[in-house]
């Protein structure tokens, strides 16, 4: 019960296979209090049983490319929680047309897209949970080794995560001194939502059994629980950086 008497809120849970639902699930196990947070109405309806199945409110809908819409939504989880511990962005979005083809040919709009929801919706709710977080706290994000890498079928999002990776170390030095923590979990692939999006899925998950340490493709729980780690005071010495939960794949020398 690593997270017990501690609140925190989770953006960015989609459905049942979602990354941020398996990090809800751990947080949950592990005693939190939890409110859950997603995209529109649509994914709203998707979340609710969910939530509801595991003791958890109806979500609240924040459209992260909007700072009114942020600033509201921390507005009620402040009438809601008082103070939160722990906020986990599990956020990410490129247009599919710019995940296909060559990275070259991404459009301007459509780079300005990956970069505005991916990796900035951090930042600008970073400053919000602050004010939530006045004994100090934990930011935690989720990142994929095409960061570091270009991963063929990852394009534009790598940019992202890479700008995203960025961002975690320069808020995790900004805001140390209010000690609030902010690291990234790099997942290795795993079937989502999101990842359908990327070509080629399933010849990167076959690829990363044959390639990686452990011999075989992660779990969301593995996800989840490594994320509440980091949510927790157990890694209360660790901030600005990037935890590979990817059965060892980032250490390998083959790519694809």
């Amino acid at each position: 019960m690593i997270l017990k008497g501690k609140k925190g809120v989770i953006f960015g849970v989609a459905n049942k296979n979602s990354l941020a639902w398996a990090i809800a699930q751990s947080a949950q196990e592990q005693g939190a209090e939890l409110t859950l947070c997603v995209a529109n109405e649509r994914f709203r309806q998707k979340v609710t049983p969910l939530a509801a199945s595991i003791g958890l409110g109806e979500p609240l809908i924040c459209d992260v490319t909007s700072d009114e819409s942020i600033q509201s939504t921390f507005k009620v989880l402040g009438s809601r929680l008082g103070e939160i511990d722990f906020m986990v962005h599990a956020i990410a979005f490129a247009n599919r047309e710019d995940l296909q083809g060559r990275f070259v040919d991404t459009s301007r709009l459509g780079y300005h897209v990956a970069q505005d929801i991916s990796s900035y919706s951090l930042c600008a709710m970073a400053k919000e949970a602050e004010k939530m977080m006045p004994q100090g706290g934990s930011i935690v994000t989720l990142s994929y080794i095409g960061a570091k890498r270009a991963i063929p079928g990852y394009n534009v999002m790598g940019v992202a995560k890479a700008s995203l990776e960025a961002s975690v170390r320069y808020l995790a030095a900004d805001l140390g001194p209010s000690k609030i923590r902010v690291n990234a979990v790099s997942a290795g692939p795993v079937k989502t939502l999101s990842s359908s999006a990327v070509s080629g899925l399933k010849e990167k998950l076959d690829l990363h059994i044959g390639v990686c340490p452990l011999r075989r493709n992660i779990t969301q729980k593995e996800v989840g629980d490594a994320t509440a780690f980091l949510a927790s005071d157990l890694a209360s010495g660790v901030t600005g950086d990037v935890l590979y939960v990817d059965c060892g794949y980032h250490i390998a020398g083959r790519w694809d």
